[in-house]
C-alpha cells in the first residue's frame, strides 16, 4: 500500500513539474485557450457561431432559427387542405398491427405532386422491430420511386399530439427535408411545425462533408 502512495505522490510531482516548465504566457485557463489563437499549430479559434456557419453548406434546408430548440407548443391554425391528408392517416391508422401496445398511429406523406402515400405502425413480439407509421409511408414512397415530399400528417388517439419519434425524424430528415408536419388526433389537428422545429440539430450528410 505504501509503495502505491509513493507512486502516486510520484506522479503529481511529475505532473506539477510539467505545468511549472509551461510558458508563462499559456498559463491560461481551458475556456481561454480554446477561444484564443496563442498555442495552436493552425490558427483556427474561432467563435462557436464561426464555426457553425463555416460547417453549413450553402442552401442548408434550416434558417438560423432551426439551430435552436423550438417548444412544441405551437397553436395549430387550421386548414381546408389538411382534411383530405388527415382522413387518409385516419384511415391507414385503421390497419394498424399493434396488438403488443394498443397504441395505433396512422401517417400520410403528401408528394410534390398531391399523391399520398399512407402508412401505418406495424409491431413486433420482439419490440426492437416494430416498424412506425411515418416510417412505413416513407419506405413505401421511395419503393414507388417518389422522392419530393411536402407534408406528413400523424394520427393518434390522443389527447396532446403524437410527433414521430427521434429515428422517424432522422429519416424523414433524410429523404424529405424540411417539411410541414401535421399532428392531429381523430378529430382535430393538434399542432403544425415544420420538421427543422422536432430536429433542430440533425446529423446528415452535410456532417459527412467535412474536410479529412
Amino acid at each position: 500500500m505504501a509503495a502505491s502512495d509513493d507512486k502516486g505522490k510520484a506522479w503529481i510531482r511529475d505532473r506539477r513539474r510539467q505545468r511549472d516548465r509551461r510558458a508563462p504566457d499559456d498559463r491560461r485557463s481551458g475556456a481561454d485557450r480554446r477561444l484564443l489563437d496563442k498555442g495552436h499549430t493552425d490558427g483556427d479559434r474561432r467563435s462557436l457561431d464561426e464555426r457553425r456557419a463555416g460547417q453549413r453548406r450553402s442552401g442548408d434546408r434550416r434558417n438560423e432559427a432551426a439551430w435552436q430548440p423550438i417548444a412544441l407548443e405551437i397553436a395549430a391554425t387550421g386548414a381546408l387542405d389538411d382534411v383530405a391528408l388527415v382522413a387518409a392517416a385516419v384511415d391507414a391508422r385503421t390497419r394498424a398491427r399493434a396488438r403488443f401496445s394498443g397504441f395505433k398511429v396512422g401517417a400520410a406523406l403528401e408528394t410534390a405532386t398531391g399523391e399520398v402515400i399512407t402508412g401505418c405502425n406495424v409491431e413486433n413480439a420482439t419490440y426492437g422491430l416494430t416498424m412506425c407509421a411515418e416510417r412505413v409511408a416513407l419506405y413505401k414512397a421511395l419503393s414507388d420511386g417518389q422522392d419530393v415530399f411536402t407534408r406528413i400528417a400523424v394520427v393518434a388517439d390522443t389527447e396532446d399530439p403524437t410527433p414521430p419519434c427521434g429515428s422517424c425524424r432522422q429519416l424523414l430528415w433524410e429523404y424529405c427535408g424540411d417539411v410541414e408536419v401535421i399532428l392531429s388526433s381523430l378529430s382535430e389537428v393538434k399542432r403544425r411545425m415544420r420538421l427543422s422545429q422536432l430536429l433542430p440539430l440533425p446529423f446528415d450528410a452535410r456532417l459527412l462533408d467535412q474536410p479529412k
